[in-house]
């Protein structure tokens, strides 16, 4: 599959076919999106938002949410905020979520059958990483967009004031906004 991939981006850049996707680092509309990785909203979120490239800055991980305060999206949120020019910020959660009720153990369990030792499981243990609660999913998406909303919001590298945090779930089938 990879070669596929490969293979089309050797004629998409033989054909020009970057240049209708030209632009700059800097978001137009200024507002930076954290969401899911879901594959359903690869295309739908920026069709569902009326979004083209170089509009915004899209932070997609497993869940669309901040763990931890120091995570790789906070870090890439001040980025946008101080770098590039974002004032908004909208995180947005999605209907069926994989995320919602992951179990840890189970994640832990199948690591251990695709080859992962005990060894290894045990060092990042010992490491101070508490595997359990690292791998944790959440209970409920609108909770969880909440949390992370408000981490972002009272996160004490982000501006006290100037920058606008909201939060939204997007039903992953109709693409539908609804506002927390």
């Amino acid at each position: 599959m990879i070669q596929e991939i490969l293979d089309y981006n050797k004629q998409f850049v033989a054909s020009e076919g970057y240049l209708r996707y030209a632009t700059t680092k800097y978001p137009d509309k200024k507002i930076a999106i954290v969401t899911c990785m879901d594959t359903r909203l690869v295309e739908l979120l920026p069709a569902a938002l009326g979004l083209r490239n170089g509009d915004v800055k899209i932070i997609k991980n497993a869940g669309g949410t901040i763990t931890n305060p120091f995570d790789s999206t906070m870090r890439s949120l001040l980025v946008a905020v101080y770098e590039l020019g974002v004032n908004e910020i909208m995180v947005i959660g999605h209907t069926g979520c994989g995320v919602q009720g992951m179990d840890a153990n189970e994640m832990l369990h199948v690591m251990k059958e695709r080859g992962v030792s005990q060894e290894h499981i045990t060092l990042m243990e010992h490491c101070g990483i508490n595997l359990r609660e690292w791998l944790h999913g959440f209970e409920d998406t609108a909770d969880a967009v909440h949390e992370t909303v408000d981490l972002i919001a009272r996160h004490p590298l982000m501006p006290p004031s100037g920058i606008s945090v909201r939060g939204f779930i997007m039903d992953s089938y109709t693409g539908a906004l609804t506002q927390l």
